[in-house]
């Protein structure tokens, strides 16, 4: 039996060519929210992560004290081999951590470290 993780992802992980770039797949996924977040901003200073999403600046969810915020994106289902692979893409302002969702479902994302 294939073991599973689940990813969410609010930001460039959601684009194909990172994805192909990253996975060597397009990644399935469905809509969710993760909960008690906000989105901000934060300047990408690796060369290779920015030259791969052709973006300066991403988006971080970053723990917020109003309960009723939330940050939407998709929960991708994807290998533990692909799981690693997402912690090398990520720079290091972001943690993995196991997230809550508006689904219940549960899912690792990537937030302010």
């Amino acid at each position: 039996m294939k073991t599973t993780e689940h990813l969410f992802s609010y930001g460039t992980l959601q684009n194909t060519s990172v994805q192909l770039e990253t996975f060597g797949r397009k990644l399935e996924g469905h809509a969710d929210q993760l909960l008690g977040h906000k989105l901000e901003m934060v300047e990408i200073c690796d060369c290779d992560v920015v030259v791969l999403s052709g973006e300066t600046h991403h988006p971080i969810a970053v723990l917020s004290k109003d309960k009723n915020d939330f940050v939407s994106g998709v929960i991708f289902e994807i290998t533990p081999e692909e799981l690693a692979q997402s912690d090398e893409y990520e720079v290091n302002e972001y943690k993995r951590v196991m997230g809550e969702f508006k689904s219940g479902q549960k899912a690792w994302v990537y937030v302010q470290a």
